[in-house]
């Protein structure tokens, strides 16, 4: 075995800054090359890597694994280059730009079953979201009856960058570059698929081709309902996650990320009683360190190091997470008709 798996980074901003500092802290991992449009200027480029300004010639480098940090519409692509080129690939969410995207993908990964994928939902390795689910399967607070999500901020435009804003770059706005992480979850907890979906869906303020709020209500086979959301006009950011059992309830407050604009991560475990009147036990718990990240790049070369299958954020994980978001935009069918989005279920 090689003393070291070779990474190379597509994409090296802000995201692909933090992946880099992970990577490099896995004892069997180490990122010998990145691509940047930056790097197109010499001035920009890194006496400690080999600096590229694309990802085609970063695909000439001697590589084992691709970090792919680009914007949506770059995403699918360079995936597939990069399992095309024998490489294992780590992908940023979402997966593209639409259905047709992800399924691209995912046609070239099965003709390449020996090469791993992951795409980056790493909410999912975020303490309180562990401890959430840990307390969930074990039953202890019965089964859930709904959740209710809200995530936001207070603009699109992030990193002095404006693709977001761009339909044909983005693909959508604040539901598919944030709120899928809210979909994700709770896709996660309920373990089944949102199948019954109504929804708004509006850009009325910010007033860009992409929606700047998006508000669902689903329903999944076995009744478990969710509301959601997603904003772009939430002045203060905002994440708050409650998941309703039969026997309590769980609150997940805040989560830490690297602006900490979202608050304390913490989560508030409820222990409904017959006889408390509304004012249940509860226990809340601070998380202070973001680990999330790490975890998530240290999952992932542990697939790849013992040829384990992903826990989370495979591509089937990727697609229905996907549909979901797309359930979404063509239940409302103003948004529908105006971008002209067609049936996910038919897609």
């Amino acid at each position: 075995m090689k003393k070291h798996l070779r990474v190379g980074i597509a994409g090296y901003g802000v995201v692909g800054k933090i992946r880099r500092q992970y990577v490099d802290r896995h004892p069997k991992m180490k990122v010998t090359a990145v691509c940047d449009q930056e790097f197109a200027d010499p001035a920009n480029k890194l006496p400690s890597l080999r600096c590229l300004k694309d990802y085609k010639e970063l695909l000439q480098e001697p590589l084992d694994v691709l970090f792919v940090c680009l914007p949506n519409y770059l995403a699918p692509e360079v995936t597939i280059a990069g399992l095309e080129a024998g490489l294992h690939v780590f992908c940023e969410k979402p997966p593209g730009r639409d259905m047709g995207d992800i399924k691209r993908v995912i046609a070239c990964e099965k003709k390449h079953p020996r090469q791993k994928l992951m795409y980056g939902f790493n909410h999912r390795y975020h303490e309180s979201v562990r401890k959430a689910e840990a307390i969930i399967r074990s039953g202890k607070l019965g089964r859930i009856i709904n959740l209710r999500g809200v995530y936001g901020k207070s603009k699109i435009i992030r990193f002095d960058s404006d693709w977001r804003t761009k339909r044909a770059m983005a693909g959508g706005g604040i539901f598919l570059d944030q709120g899928i992480h809210m979909v994700d979850l709770m896709r996660f907890f309920a373990g089944e698929e949102f199948i019954d979906v109504q929804s708004y869906v509006t850009n009325d303020f910010w007033k860009h081709d992409v929606e700047d709020n998006a508000y669902a209500l689903m329903r999944t086979q076995k009744g478990v309902i969710a509301q959601l959301h997603s904003s772009a006009t939430q002045w203060r950011h905002s994440f708050n996650l409650t998941v309703t059992l039969t026997k309590g309830a769980l609150i997940l407050s805040g989560i830490l990320s690297s602006t900490r604009s979202y608050g304390a991560e913490t989560i508030t475990i409820v222990r409904a009683r017959d006889k408390d009147a509304g004012d249940p036990y509860e226990e809340t718990i601070r998380y202070n360190e973001d680990n999330s990240w790490r975890d998530e790049v240290f999952a992932f070369a542990k697939a790849v190091l013992e040829n384990k299958k992903m826990e989370h954020g495979n591509s089937r994980e990727a697609l229905e997470t996907m549909r979901t978001v797309y359930r979404v935009y063509y239940a409302d069918k103003d948004w529908r008709r105006r971008w002209r989005i067609p049936d996910p279920d038919k897609a």
